[in-house]
């Protein structure tokens, strides 16, 4: 079919047009020496072959896309690729070269002079669903922009009836504008790589769920966790600032591929820190002195627990000694506060000492250097030779409040105070500690002497003090014990096994294994905490190594003096909660290696579950002891450089030399 003028019909035709309004280029090169096949369809469309026209290509593409996304998808214009060099089957005439070339002319001129029939028509689909079908029979492209509803220009809907064009030359490239304005939108980018087209690039209409950081292990998952009112920064600082990066990293490191996701960006982090970002408008806002439960940024709440703590549980390692009042302190302190069971170090270290040493300061140095930098000395206090310290995770130091001390004396003829209990308690987090150390009265058979020190204790004991209990309803102003979150007690109980020392010594000589479930049957402490006269509400963890006393100093034999006394577990650990298994004991030993005392040392490992809480309590605001850190580490350091010495001097004296 030819037109009037006797140039060739262009029934497929369809010219497409970049985005920025450039000349209009022919898709169909290879049309002018080649004839359309038709194939008989039932619903008359025409179809053609090699290339494939616009409208089949358009009907394939869409056939891709699900029904929920086509009404949705948001479409952007780009500058299309410029087709493939067409396969010339036959050189074409002067007539039509110069037919296509006025072409090219004229549609560029009415691109530039007519605005409104060459726009981006986004949004064609919306304007095409409300179009009505048009009835008759017209020419095959202008079937195919009525098949996918693609009338973006009002003049598309002007042809004839029988589908013929009435015009000059004028009229076909018109018509060619509409075309390319309609299949603009549409089209974006679209070329013929291979005969496949290219789907184009689709915006979802709502916005993705949140994605979890892309990270390794827990650990690092769980220590990237950012507050919420962080996580529109990044939009925030894109709209002022013009970049969506870390305040402490560079777009440039995401342009060059060094941060591994977005999950960096997103976040506001930096690439080389965990720490959070911190507003300019929190920075001036929060005071911590006030705050609710659930509060975001609260110094105390729940976020800020979970990113630290995220089962909410944390170590704590206590332990008890009866030093006998030695000035010689142990060579090394490792094998008692880092036992190699547990892989990892505790969060909090609470160590209390009965008949300590004549140098505290001295044992307090110790033990800072044994724990090493990672650690610090929250509160240390003393009753006579009754001496009490914890230590925490530097970095944990923050979430306490003030630490709170008293003391009771439970000999009060004695000048020296040998007998007695220290406690002192503060609140982490949400959740309140109380630590209690005693020396109870020695003796085989004072059980109710013990009984009086431990009652005196609990009523004499006034803690706390300025912190507010977590829980007043469940408090007694009778027992100190109730009123708190988590209490352990630990001491030189003094209770004795009921037993001759012979009996003893032949249950121990049959099982070395520390199978002392035997031993336990005649253990006066086991026994009164059955009855409910001591320590109730307490609980104790299963015992598995041999009895803390009596040793040879230096020795691992129990008493062979004359007055031979019966191997006993007079060193103990003990606890209660306010709640059911929120204690949990991990393990309950002694440390046989230290031989300074005729004592053993005795620890047990708990995991501990702990509660946000308010920031409306005193805070230590990060107390500690700072001379004390920096002695320990100084002689830490001296300590590795003496050893590097001997290794050093030892290696040197191995070697001979032969004259």
């Amino acid at each position: 079919m030819s037109t009037p003028n006797g140039f060739p019909q262009h029934s497929g035709a369809c010219v497409t047009q970049s985005a920025g309004g450039g000349a209009v280029q022919d898709l169909h090169a290879k049309k002018a020496g080649k004839a359309a096949k038709k194939e008989a369809g039932g619903d008359g469309v025409l179809t053609f072959e090699d290339p494939p026209s616009v409208g089949t290509s358009l009907n394939e593409t869409l056939k891709l896309l699900p029904d929920e996304l086509k009404a949705n998808m948001k479409i952007k214009s780009v500058t299309p690729r410029p087709p493939r060099k067409p396969r010339l089957e036959r050189a074409a005439s002067l007539d039509e070269k110069s037919w296509r070339r006025w072409r090219r002319f004229r549609t560029s001129q009415e691109s530039l002079t007519d605005p409104n029939e060459t726009s981006s028509s986004n949004g064609s689909l919306q304007e095409a669903s409300l179009s009505p079908p048009v009835r008759g029979r017209v020419s095959p492209c202008h079937r195919c922009c009525q098949q996918n509803s693609l009338h973006s220009s009002p003049d598309a809907s002007e042809a004839s009836p029988m589908g013929k064009s009435r015009g000059g030359t004028s009229d076909l490239g018109k018509r060619a504008s509409e075309i390319s304005s309609a299949f603009g939108g549409l089209l974006r980018g679209k070329a013929f790589a291979g005969g496949k087209p290219r789907l184009s690039q689709i915006m979802p209409a709502r916005p993705l769920p949140p994605m979890e950081l892309n990270v390794a292990s827990h650990t690092l998952r769980t220590a990237n966790r950012i507050d919420s009112d962080c996580m529109d920064y990044r939009h925030y600082s894109q709209h002022k600032f013009g970049r969506v990066s870390g305040s402490l990293s560079d777009t440039r490191l995401h342009g060059n591929g060094m941060v591994y996701d977005n999950c960096s960006t997103d976040s506001m982090k930096s690439t080389f820190s965990l720490l959070n970002p911190i507003r300019s408008k929190d920075v001036r806002s929060r005071s911590y002195l006030e705050g609710s439960l659930l509060a975001n940024g609260a110094l105390l709440g729940a976020e800020e627990l979970s990113k630290y703590f995220p089962d909410r549980n944390i170590g704590i390692f206590v332990a008890t000694w009866n030093m006998q009042g030695q000035k010689e302190l142990p060579v090394n302190l490792d094998d008692f506060l880092l036992p190699t069971d547990p892989d990892y170090a505790q969060d909090m270290y609470v160590i209390g000492v009965q008949e300590g040493c004549p140098d505290r300061r001295e044992w307090e140095i110790r033990l800072q250097e044994t724990l090493g930098p990672h650690y610090v000395m929250l509160y240390s206090a003393a009753h006579g030779v009754l001496y009490m310290s914890v230590f925490i995770r530097r970095d944990l130091i923050w979430f306490c409040s003030e630490v709170e001390y008293a003391t009771v004396t439970t000999r009060i003829v004695s000048q020296i105070k040998t007998k007695g209990a220290l406690g002192i308690c503060f609140t982490f987090f949400g959740t309140s500690f109380l630590f209690i150390t005693s020396h109870f009265t020695s003796g085989d058979s004072k059980v109710n002497e013990r009984k009086l020190d431990y009652n005196k204790t609990i009523q004499a004991l006034t803690l706390p003090k300025n912190v507010p209990d977590t829980n007043p309803y469940r408090s007694s102003s009778s027992d100190v014990t109730t009123r708190f979150d988590e209490v352990f007690w630990f001491g030189d109980f003094n209770f004795r096994l009921n037993k001759d020392r012979e009996t003893v010594d032949s249950i121990l000589n049959q099982n070395p294994e520390t199978d002392v479930s035997k031993l336990l049957v005649y253990d006066q402490l086991t026994s009164e905490m059955s009855r409910g006269s001591i320590f109730k509400g307490f609980q104790e963890a299963d015992i598995h190594f041999r009895p803390s006393y009596k040793f040879d100093i230096g020795k691992d034999s129990y008493d062979t003096t004359s007055k031979q006394r019966t191997p006993s577990y007079t060193d103990r650990v003990v606890y209660r909660s306010r709640y059911r298994d929120d204690i949990h004991a991990v393990k309950y030993s002694s440390c046989p290696v230290i031989k300074t005392s005729d004592h053993r040392p005795v620890f047990a490992l708990f995991r501990v579950k702990v509660r946000p809480g308010r920031d409306n309590i005193p805070l230590a605001a990060g107390q500690f002891d700072r001379d004390l850190y920096l002695i320990g580490i100084k002689r830490r350091i001296t300590r590795e450089l003496q050893k590097r010495q001997e290794q050093k001097d030892q290696k040197s004296s191995s070697v001979c030399s032969i004259s």
